[in-house]
């Protein structure tokens, strides 16, 4: 039986490697099953807001998952002083693979959740912090996934996953408390050069649909096209849509800023949006394999140096 299993496992490494150009890679080792129950872990800690027992909790079990598999993990920690005066403190961690190698691919998520629900159907809910399944937890989720798969099939790339905290804290129409992460990380890596950035958010629904990001699309189309046809390759085309989406204000934005180049995966319009109704339910192992599925091609295709 184990003479068996192992062939089993040489097989799916070399039908994986015919899609990246006949040599042996291991996307087809991201399981969407392992994805949803990283969901389902983080969702139990509780809301992942900036200050509270669950984000304490919850970063932890981050910074233990991804040591499991990683060759560095660090953390940047600072505080915020919000709009309304309270201290915030924040903590963007990173884990890289391979951390010599000069030519690096950024894959990225916030790991928090915001405190209000305020297009909760019900009035009584939209003062509490939302659960988080697909707005957080799904990026992550994928990412986590991410740093198994590259631990059995490392990558000749560098790699850096990183968790952006404080994304959703504050007010994103004043521009006021958000995307917290991302700012301190465009100007805390200023000299950081990827060649290509992916950052992944609200990424699990049941019928995903990722139509190209506005902001990505006008920045930077031909890594859109990159991803896409990867996904299509795989036979993804019906969840990566061939048409230009709404410009969202995300994480990519901040690095897009500061020349960091990052395209946004990002599905809008969901009923459940900043709502109680952020559950796991909501997420499905099948959307969460495609994306891990189609950037897993594109790390270990390296199709950007084509």
């Amino acid at each position: 039986m184990k003479i068996l299993y192992a062939w089993l496992s040489l097989i799916l490494l070399f039908s994986a490697g015919c899609a990246t150009g006949g040599r042996p890679e291991g996307h087809l080792l991201f399981d969407g099953s392992n994805a949803l129950r990283q969901v389902e872990k983080q969702v139990a800690f509780g809301p992942r807001v900036p200050g509270s027992d669950s984000h304490t909790a919850c970063e932890v079990y981050l910074l233990e998952t991804l040591a499991a598999s990683a060759d560095t993990v660090t953390t940047d920690r600072w505080s915020h002083v919000t709009a309304s005066g309270d201290t915030l403190l924040l903590v963007n961690i990173q884990a890289s693979f391979n951390p010599g190698a000069r030519e690096r691919v950024l894959l990225c998520a916030h790991w928090d959740t915001r405190p209000i629900a305020e297009h909760d159907p019900d009035p009584g809910k939209r003062g509490t912090p939302i659960p988080g399944a697909n707005d957080g937890g799904s990026g992550v989720a994928v990412l986590l996934e991410m740093s198994r798969v590259f631990s059995l099939s490392r990558p000749e790339v560098g790699v850096d996953i990183v968790l952006f905290d404080g994304e959703d804290y504050g007010d994103f129409y004043a521009d006021q408390d958000v995307l917290l992460g991302s700012r301190r990380f465009a100007i805390e890596q200023r000299s950081y050069r990827p060649v290509l950035g992916i950052l992944l958010d609200m990424v699990g629904d049941r019928n995903a649909s990722f139509p190209y990001e506005g902001h990505s699309w006008a920045s930077l189309p031909q890594h859109c096209k990159l991803v896409w046809d990867t996904a299509e390759s795989l036979g993804y085309r019906e969840i990566f849509q061939r048409q230009v989406g709404p410009a969202v204000t995300d994480d990519h934005i901040p690095l897009l800023k500061a020349g960091i180049r990052c395209i946004d995966i990002v599905q809008m319009g969901l009923p459940y949006w900043h709502t109680q109704g952020d559950t796991p339910d909501k997420c499905s192992p099948a959307a969460l394999e495609a994306v891990g599925r189609t950037l897993a091609v594109v790390v270990y295709g390296r199709a950007w140096g084509r």
